[in-house]
């Protein structure tokens, strides 16, 4: 919204909308819309009349602004959808995709809903895979990892929103919190953006954590899948599973990890639009 076009001010929420959208694409204007007025997408469409306050106008007219500058939206508007639930989300933090859900999908297979088990992730962030986790599965101990202090003060915060008391939030470089202990299911979506990657300086990427898109992924991009296939087996009950998120063009290298670290029916599997995305194995005994 340039400053010689007509200030929102005066407009109409529809007339807001319109002018937004010469600027932003329309779907991120009606969610900067939906946010500077606390509403939902149906009450947005079913009063286009609506007049803004100045406050809100000044405010929407910020928030485009910046978004036509190519910051993500999640973080303009502080929080994000992942598998039905609504988590907050900071530039501490990588926001959450939908191609995650495929990690979310296979874990929740391996974790039977009436029994207890012992679930680890490893690079956690937001909290939202494990907090899903935790939520769809009330009777597992999920604990939550990452590196970042920021990191974790967006990951408690999820938790206490989402009331999730099946959640252990802990400081660590990958298992350095969890020494010594054993779990059904490791699960982790950890860097693996290779260094210098060109797609760093394109789309949301560039406003993201860097560290979190890169540090220890090395210039291949698997040295965090390396390290925690490697270092997975002394933390995995017998029989126990790790689960990886990884690049689209990571799978047979991933792979290639997990049998070399003694990991059994190891397969890949692909997310919606075909790319194979997360890869995974058993350890022991394969009954």
């Amino acid at each position: 919204m340039p400053e010689d076009r007509p200030s929102v001010a005066s407009l109409t929420l529809g007339e807001a909308l319109r002018a937004a959208c010469r600027d932003i694409e329309g779907i991120d204007a009606r969610l900067l819309l939906q946010n500077v007025l606390g509403v939902a997408p149906a009450w947005l469409a079913a009063h286009p009349e609506h007049e803004l306050t100045a406050s809100q106008a000044q405010r929407l007219r910020r928030l485009v602004r910046r978004r036509a500058r190519g910051e993500p939206v999640a973080y303009l508007v502080g929080e994000r959808e992942f598998y039905g639930l609504r988590f907050q989300v900071t530039p501490a933090v990588l926001i959450p995709r939908p191609e995650t859900e495929l990690l979310v999908d296979l874990a929740l297979e391996r974790i039977p809903p009436g029994r207890a088990c012992k679930v680890l992730d490893l690079g956690s962030g937001s909290g939202a895979i494990a907090l899903t986790l935790a939520r769809h599965r009330p009777l597992a101990e999920v604990t939550a990892v990452d590196i970042s202090s920021d990191a974790l003060v967006v990951a408690r915060l999820n938790a206490a929103r989402l009331a999730v008391a099946n959640v252990r939030i802990l400081q660590g470089d990958w298992f350095e919190g969890v020494a010594g202990e054993s779990f059904h299911l490791i699960v982790s979506n950890p860097p693996y953006v290779a260094d210098g990657d060109p797609h760093l300086a394109r789309g949301d990427l560039r406003f993201e954590p860097r560290a979190a898109l890169t540090q220890g992924a090395g210039a291949d991009g698997l040295g965090c899948l390396r390290r925690i296939s490697r270092l997975s087996a002394r933390h995995l009950v017998e029989g126990g599973t790790l689960l990886l998120e990884h690049g689209y063009d990571q799978a047979g290298a991933c792979r290639e990890l997990l049998h070399g670290a003694s990991f059994g029916d190891v397969c890949s599997w692909p997310d919606l639009a075909g790319i194979p995305r997360v890869s995974g194995g058993r350890l022991g005994r394969f009954a």
